[in-house]
C-alpha cells in the first residue's frame, strides 16, 4: 500500500504540446545517376537520322550497282532467259488451255514451241520478202531525204550551213572506212557466235518454262513460308501476267500501227509503203522512240518522192495513229496495270539502251512494267506496297 501511495503521490509531468515539437525534416530527393557517356545519342538526333538514312541509301545503291554489273557481265545468260520468260508468258494461256483439255505437259510444251517457231518464222519470212528487194532503195531514199531537208533548212533563219552537214557526212564516211569499223566487223564474228549460243539457250529455256514452269517456281519458293510464301506467289503470278499482257498487247498495237500507217502511205502513193510498214511494225516494240523513228523515216521518203506537202500529211497520219494507239488500243489491250508514265518509259529506255543496246531498249519497258506490277501487289492482291499507296487526294 505504501508503494502504491508513493506512486500516486508522484506528480505526472504533462506532455509538451504538439506545436513545440520539432518539425520533421523533408526527405532529400535521390540524386539521379549520371549516365555513362555513350555514342548512341550522337545518332539519335536529327543529323544522326539523316546520316543513318544516307548510309542506307548508299548501301542500296551499291547493291544495285553490283547487281547491274553482274547482269551486264552475264548478259549472254540473262538476256536469253528473260526473252524465254517473256515468250513463255505470252503463250501461257494457250498452254493452260491445252492442260485443261487433258494434254500432257510434254505434248503441250512441244505444241506451243512449234507454234511459236511457225509464227516467228512466218513473220521473218514476210519481212524478208517485203524488204529484200527494196531495202537498198529505202536507205537511198532516206539519205536523199536528209539532203533535201538540208536544202529546206539552209533557207531558214537557223545557223545551219552546208559545211555542218558536210562535216557530219564526212564523219560518218570516215568511221565506216576507218580501221575501227574494220575491227567492229571482225568483232561481228564473236557476236554471231554469241547470238547462236543465246538462240539455243532461248529455245531450251523456253521449252522447260512451258513444260515445267509452275514446278520450277515452286522449287524456287521452297525457302518461303507463311506471308512470305503468299507474297512470292503473288509476285510470280503478277510477273507472268504482266509480261504476257505486254507482249500480246504490243504485238497487236504494232500490227495496228503498221496497217494504219501503211494504208496512209499507200493512199498517198508514197513509194516503198510496204517496207515502211514493216519498219513501223518492228520499231513499235520500242515505245515512244520507235514511233518517232518510223515517222521520221516515212516523212523523209515522202519528202523525196512526193514533196513537202505529202511529207507533212504523213507526219499528221503518224501522229494520229499514235494518238489512237495510246488512248484507245493500249488501255483496252494492256489494262491499267501496264499504264506507265511516259517519263518512266523514257528513263527505262535510256537505261536499257546504255546497258544493253537495242536488246536492252526492247526489254527495258516490260521489265519496268513488271517492277511496277510487283509493287502493286506487294501487300495484297489489290494492295500496293505502303510507300506506293495513296495517302491523300492527288491531282489528276
Amino acid at each position: 500500500m505504501r508503494l502504491f501511495r508513493s506512486r500516486l503521490a508522484t506528480p505526472v509531468e504533462p506532455a509538451e504540446p504538439a506545436e513545440h515539437a520539432e518539425p520533421a525534416q523533408p526527405a532529400q530527393p535521390a540524386q539521379p545517376a549520371q549516365p555513362a557517356p555513350s555514342g548512341s545519342k550522337l545518332w539519335s538526333d536529327r543529323f544522326g537520322s539523316i546520316a543513318t538514312r544516307s548510309v542506307q541509301i548508299v548501301v542500296v545503291l551499291l547493291l544495285v550497282a553490283i547487281l547491274v554489273l553482274i547482269l551486264t557481265q552475264l548478259s549472254l545468260v540473262f538476256i536469253p532467259i528473260t526473252i524465254a520468260l517473256i515468250l513463255a508468258s505470252a503463250i501461257r494461256p494457250f498452254v493452260a488451255w491445252m492442260r485443261r483439255k487433258g494434254v500432257s505437259p510434254m505434248l503441250s510444251a512441244w505444241t506451243a514451241m512449234l507454234s511459236i517457231l511457225i509464227v516467228v518464222a512466218g513473220v521473218v519470212w514476210l519481212i524478208v520478202a517485203a524488204v529484200r528487194d527494196e531495202w537498198g532503195e529505202l536507205a537511198t531514199s532516206a539519205a536523199e531525204g536528209v539532203v533535201k531537208l538540208r536544202d529546206y533548212l539552209v533557207h531558214l533563219p537557223f545557223d545551219i550551213t552546208d559545211a555542218q552537214f558536210d562535216q557530219f557526212k564526212n564523219t560518218l564516211t570516215d568511221f565506216f572506212t576507218s580501221s575501227q569499223f574494220g575491227l567492229g566487223a571482225l568483232a561481228g564474228v564473236s557476236a554471231a557466235a554469241s547470238f547462236i549460243t543465246g538462240l539455243f539457250l532461248i529455245v531450251f529455256t523456253l521449252f522447260f518454262f512451258l513444260k515445267d514452269g509452275p514446278r520450277i517456281w515452286e522449287f524456287i519458293l521452297r525457302p518461303f513460308t507463311g506471308d512470305s510464301y503468299a507474297r512470292a506467289k503473288r509476285v510470280g503470278h503478277k510477273t507472268v501476267t504482266t509480261l504476257g499482257d505486254y507482249v500480246r498487247g504490243t504485238a497487236i498495237v504494232a500490227a495496228a500501227d503498221a496497217i494504219g500507217i501503211g494504208l496512209g502511205l499507200f493512199i498517198l502513193q508514197v513509194p516503198l509503203a510496204l517496207p515502211l510498214a514493216v519498219v513501223v511494225f518492228l520499231t513499235a516494240f520500242i515505245p515512244l522512240v520507235g514511233a518517232t523513228v518510223a515517222g521520221i523515216l516515212a516523212a523523209l521518203v515522202a519528202l523525196v518522192a512526193n514533196g513537202p506537202i505529202t511529207a507533212l500529211i504523213v507526219v499528221a497520219i503518224v501522229i494520229l495513229v499514235n494518238q489512237l494507239e495510246g488512248n484507245l488500243l493500249q488501255p483496252v489491250l494492256m489494262g491499267r496495270s501496264l499504264k506507265l508514265h511516259p517519263l518512266v518509259i523514257l528513263f527505262a529506255l535510256t537505261v536499257g539502251t546504255v546497258l544493253g543496246g537495242i536488246v536492252g531498249a526492247v526489254l527495258s519497258v516490260p521489265i519496268a512494267a513488271v517492277a511496277w506490277g510487283i509493287v502493286s501487289v506487294w501487300n495484297g492482291e489489290h494492295t500496293p506496297a505502303r510507300p506506293a499507296q495513296r495517302k491523300r487526294p492527288e491531282l489528276s
